[in-house]
């Protein structure tokens, strides 16, 4: 169990940053062998991205919610995301083409993303006695008073 940090804490992004959500979602649960593998294939790309190092993957979330698995990415810039989504060598690459040659508009198994460029500053969160998580991890976890006591001091506007 991660530490409950006391307190009112935020994240201290530096520059711009690229949130991406991605995930997918089981539309027919007795199609176990056309789900199976796409849910397999995102925890092998974190674990190569998370080997590598310094590809520009800051952290990740994962969630469950019904039927449908989303991932919350955080990554220094869209160039090194795009990167990695389109190099062959990479397992991004492979595993889409495989999904579009097996499942394609079946309707079976559903994916989707969402790509948000952060702009510097134009980024608010707040973590009440709560552990280390989100863009807190994946950046710096600091006190509020680091970037303002309301959420308009710390979105700069």
């Amino acid at each position: 169990m991660q530490q409950v940090v006391p307190g009112r804490h935020t994240a201290l992004a530096e520059g711009e940053f690229v949130v991406f959500v991605i995930g997918m979602r089981v539309n027919k649960l007795w199609k176990i062998h056309r789900w199976l593998p796409v849910a397999r294939s995102m925890p092998a790309m974190l674990r190569e991205l998370s080997l590598q190092g310094d590809r520009g993957l800051l952290g990740f979330r994962q969630m469950v919610w019904g039927r449908t698995i989303t991932v919350v990415q955080y990554w220094r810039s869209f160039d090194e995301l795009e990167a990695f989504a389109r190099n062959p060598d990479d397992p991004h690459l492979p595993a889409w083409r495989r999904y579009n040659a097996t499942i394609g508009s079946g309707g079976d198994v559903g994916v989707f993303h969402e790509t948000y460029r952060i702009e510097p500053g134009r980024h608010e969160a707040i973590y009440v006695n709560m552990p280390v998580m989100g863009l807190a991890a994946a950046t710096q976890h600091v006190p509020v008073g680091r970037r303002g006591e309301r959420a308009r001091e710390r979105l700069a506007t």
